[in-house]
């Protein structure tokens, strides 16, 4: 996959976060591209001059070797007490 293509979806993704502020996006956007990502398009990224991307998506590349908190694991429901008059199981 062509560089300028990892960086785009590097930044889209960062910016898909955003609104979680600086820190906690960045560990999202690492944890959305250490889990999700082809090692292939890892490596691809990882090889890009980081002035290339957005702050965010840089940041998050420099943090997806170490530990990651999984954080954006969108197959799993949050847990809930549906007796809880509260409780919506919408969406």
């Amino acid at each position: 996959m062509e560089a300028s293509r990892l960086i785009y979806m590097a930044n889209q993704i960062a910016r898909n976060f955003e609104a979680l502020g600086h820190d906690q996006a960045a560990l999202a956007t690492a944890d959305h591209i250490k889990m999700y990502w082809d090692p292939r398009m890892l490596a691809g990224i990882k090889a890009v001059d980081p002035t290339d991307m957005s702050p965010l998506a840089a940041r998050a590349i420099a943090m997806v070797d170490g530990p990651v908190p999984h954080m954006t694991r969108a197959t799993e429901f949050a847990s809930a007490d549906e007796n809880d008059p509260g409780y919506n199981d919408a969406g």
